[in-house]
């Protein structure tokens, strides 16, 4: 699991793993290669899922490119009162989340030391000029990053505090 993925479970906001497709049971047992019990060849799969209606061809060409061409239903995201959660852990701390990425990792309970940090910069893409040296320019890219993309995931993160 990524660094951010851990901020994302901590969050509340851990995406589900996709389901993975049933693998249908096969139609017919398996044939012999050669022929079949009556000499013949054994049979294709197109003469397996074939209809065995009098429907036009085209009618069923039309159904099997839809078929081919049917894309998964997209699950929409359910926002997560993200500010909330955020202020509710930070009661009673002096740690101030909304602009310090080391003060919100603390809250989350995440290790926020310069190594974790710097793992979490090259996980999100952080350009590299920003790592290394003064840490205050990583750290503020860091934080309006971290941000981002809670709100990509469903945080209710208000646009002021992403711009």
């Amino acid at each position: 699991m990524g660094f951010f993925s851990t901020i994302l479970e901590k969050l509340g906001l851990k995406k589900e793993e996709p389901a993975a497709p049933a693998t249908p049971a096969p139609a017919q047992p398996a044939a012999p290669a050669s022929s079949g019990p009556s000499g013949q060849p054994p049979a294709t799969v197109a003469s397996i899922v074939r209809p065995t209606s009098s429907a036009p061809a085209a009618a069923e060409k039309e159904g099997l490119d839809s078929l081919r061409t049917a894309e998964p239903a997209v699950q929409a995201i359910s926002e997560v009162d993200v500010m909330k959660k955020l202020e509710d852990m930070a009661k009673g701390s002096e740690l101030d989340w909304k602009v310090s990425i080391v003060d919100m990792l603390k809250i989350l309970g995440i290790d926020s030391s310069k190594d974790s940090r710097i793992e979490l910069a090259k996980e999100l893409g952080c350009p590299d000029d920003l790592i290394g040296g003064d840490y205050s320019k990583m750290n503020v890219w860091l934080h309006k990053e971290v941000l981002k993309r809670v709100a990509q995931n469903g945080g209710n993160i208000p646009k002021s505090m992403l711009d």
